[in-house]
């Protein structure tokens, strides 16, 4: 339960959104936020990619078939979908839209254009941070250091971070920036910005009810 629930105050969750380039800590950022907070969900995507080693199907990805992944799309059950890399990922509306409505916070680990789509249909529940990385040489050795795991060729790193050019280019169309030279220090401040959108004003309901008791009282 959210805190403000001791007070009689609910609230509707957010939508936390998270992006960067590949390999600056989006993702490193979520897994802790997840840790760090009971209330916090992720927002499990649809991709149209091949499972990699370690990855469990319906917790890290919902893996799909480009068909069952277009049907999906066609019928309006994706929130946002967008092909990235040759590979579609998309969010499926209604464990989002379940989780906001019990007042459960879900965070996004989504690039720019599934941003942009959440931001037409949901803005006054968004919130959204975008990570870069201190330097590009930084980025290009944690990609390369990350191969090592995923097994990507020099070629597929190169377009990774051909790629990350375009990506940083929509970093004004955020509410937050983290230059993620810290990993700890970036978590703080993820969690900070989290904690602050919990806690502004539109967001409480009940509150106006709450004010006036505590008026009556004094």
């Amino acid at each position: 339960m959210n805190k403000e629930n001791d007070y009689n105050l609910n609230r509707r969750g957010l939508m936390f959104v998270l992006s960067s380039p590949s390999g600056a800590g989006k993702t490193t950022i979520s897994r802790a936020l997840l840790k760090q907070n009971k209330d916090l969900v992720v927002s499990i995507s649809a991709t149209t990619r091949d499972r990699r080693a370690g990855e469990v199907q319906g917790q890290d990805y919902n893996f799909v078939d480009v068909p069952t992944f277009t049907k999906m799309v066609d019928e309006g059950n994706m929130m946002e979908h967008a092909k990235v890399f040759n590979h579609y990922y998309g969010t499926p509306k209604e464990p989002v839209e379940e989780a906001l409505s019990q007042g459960k916070d879900v965070i996004f680990d989504i690039d720019w254009q599934g941003t942009q789509q959440l931001s037409e249909i949901a803005r006054d529940d968004l919130v959204t941070v975008f990570i870069l990385p201190p330097s590009s040489k930084d980025l290009e050795n944690r990609l390369k250091s990350r191969a090592k795991d995923t097994r990507e060729t020099d070629d597929e790193i190169a377009g990774r971070m051909n790629k990350a050019s375009s990506e940083m280019s929509h970093y004004h169309e955020y509410d937050y920036i983290i230059i993620n030279s810290d990993i700890e220090e970036s978590i703080a401040r993820a969690q900070a910005i989290l904690d602050a959108e919990r806690l502004r004003r539109d967001r409480l309901k009940g509150l106006s009810s709450f004010v006036r008791k505590l008026m009556g009282g004094v």
